[in-house]
């Protein structure tokens, strides 16, 4: 399987240098925010194609809102065949010219899982930048294995001391795949104000409530106890393993200089987030954790913004008390769902959890724009507190190819469609707007 990678790997980048040579004085070159033409041939998307209208170089992107509203046909490991509708929207808040674009997607998908997943994101800029809001609501029915935490051994299941009903009973504690249904609430929203350039502070709000949990493989009524991993730590850290709320508020950093936060050609994001879980608010438990994160966009080509290396690295640590199991960070699961391609989501998990990852990005057909393609690479390392096995212990890769099909030129937004290879594990991807 690895060596398949390696070939279509090698094809994509010929492709790419191919087009290159063959269309080097038809690529635009823009060194600001409004585009420099070079040639005859501006970026195009698909409605180019499908509706065959007359092409046009993108501009700044007017005070309209733009919305692309698509039906969705999806597959990832996570949750199978998904069905639903989509739509991509981006918008410019207030009268100044300098506003950042505003973007938001919302999505309802049913899947052959039997899981509704609905969800609404959005990062808004307020006139001039000097205010910006995110908001990320979510209704999920959702069924997902869970495989313990720790990237390493997958018998990872810590012994619970006092178990009711266990004395002088034997207690199996079984390691590898472990289904799960549960429905989670999500709602967290961050307003953030400008305190000098690109450099902004942020307090936030944020929900998470997970209910009807269903830990499929638990059984406390044979002669043997099953014990699985999320049933462990809820025994050892003092949650209900049929539900918990976690709720609190957070103190955020923000530096931004991206050039657009749908699909950035150029500039850099680092962000700083210290989150507090009060029981006042609705926590079973206090708990707080530190979130890190950097990402940036190393252009490769002077005459093709979509030449480039993107860069991201995250980190998330639990810093004091307790924080429900389904809560700590794991693959897939960050703010934008992107993470640990090439491993089903959720595959890996902990109470401090790593993240590094390159994208590769290029044009494939030269002239348009329209078709581009991917490289890329990431490592995860989790770890299990309770199991004492710590960061870096063990370092789970992936590594996979991808086209990009752009049906949005004005704000950027691509069609993605990606393979990733993991640790005995591989996934298709598809979803719109860029992963990071």
């Amino acid at each position: 399987m690895w060596k398949s990678i390696f070939r279509i790997s090698f094809i994509l980048i010929l492709l790419q240098w191919i087009n290159t040579a063959k269309g080097q004085d038809l690529i635009y070159l823009a060194d600001d925010d409004s585009a420099s033409w070079v040639g005859p041939c501006p970026q195009q998307d698909i409605f180019d194609i499908l509706t065959r209208e007359k092409l046009k170089a993108p501009s700044i992107p007017s005070r309209k809102a733009r919305a692309i509203i698509l039906p969705l046909i999806a597959f990832t490991p996570a949750t199978a065949l998904q069905l639903g509708a989509g739509a991509s929207v981006s918008w410019t808040i207030g009268k100044k010219r300098r506003t950042k674009l505003s973007a938001g997607s919302v999505q309802v998908l049913w899947t052959t899982e039997k899981q509704l997943i609905s969800y609404i994101r959005t990062h808004m800029f307020f006139n001039d930048n000097k205010w910006s809001l995110l908001t990320d609501w979510r209704w999920y029915l959702f069924r997902l294995p869970t495989y313990g935490l720790g990237t390493g051994s997958t018998t990872n299941i810590p012994l619970v001391k006092d178990l009711p009903g266990t004395a002088n009973e034997p207690v199996s504690y079984e390691g590898g795949r472990f289904p799960m249904k549960y429905n989670w609430i999500k709602v967290h929203n961050t307003l953030f104000i400008a305190l000098a350039g690109n450099l902004y502070a942020g307090l936030g709000f944020h929900l998470d409530h997970y209910y009807d949990i269903k830990d499929e493989k638990l059984n406390l009524d044979s002669s043997t106890k099953v014990i699985t991993p999320h049933f462990a730590y809820c025994a050892r850290h003092g949650f209900n393993y049929l539900k918990y709320t976690a709720s609190g508020v957070s103190f955020n950093l923000a530096w931004d200089t991206r050039d657009n936060i749908i699909n950035p050609y150029r500039g850099s994001y680092a962000g700083l987030s210290y989150q507090y879980n009060l029981t006042y608010l609705g926590s079973d438990r206090p708990g707080s954790r530190l979130w890190a994160e950097f990402r940036t966009y190393i252009g490769l080509s002077r005459r093709s913004h979509r030449h480039l290396l993107a860069l991201r690295t995250f980190g998330c640590f639990k810093t004091s008390g307790e924080l429900p199991y389904l809560n700590l960070m794991s693959a897939g699961f960050d703010p934008v769902n992107s993470s640990g391609r090439g491993y089903v989501q959720g595959r890996w998990r902990g109470d401090d959890f790593i993240y590094g990852e390159a994208e590769y990005r290029f044009p494939i057909s030269a002239c348009s724009g329209i078709v581009g393609g991917v490289l890329f690479a990431n490592a995860t390392t989790a770890s299990n507190r309770d199991m004492h096995d710590p960061l870096f212990r063990s370092i789970r890769p992936g590594a996979g190819f991808g086209l990009r099909i752009m049906v949005g030129k004005a704000d950027r937004t691509n069609l993605l469609i990606d393979f990733g290879l993991g640790y005995l594990s591989q996934g298709l991807y598809l979803q719109a707007q860029e992963v990071y």
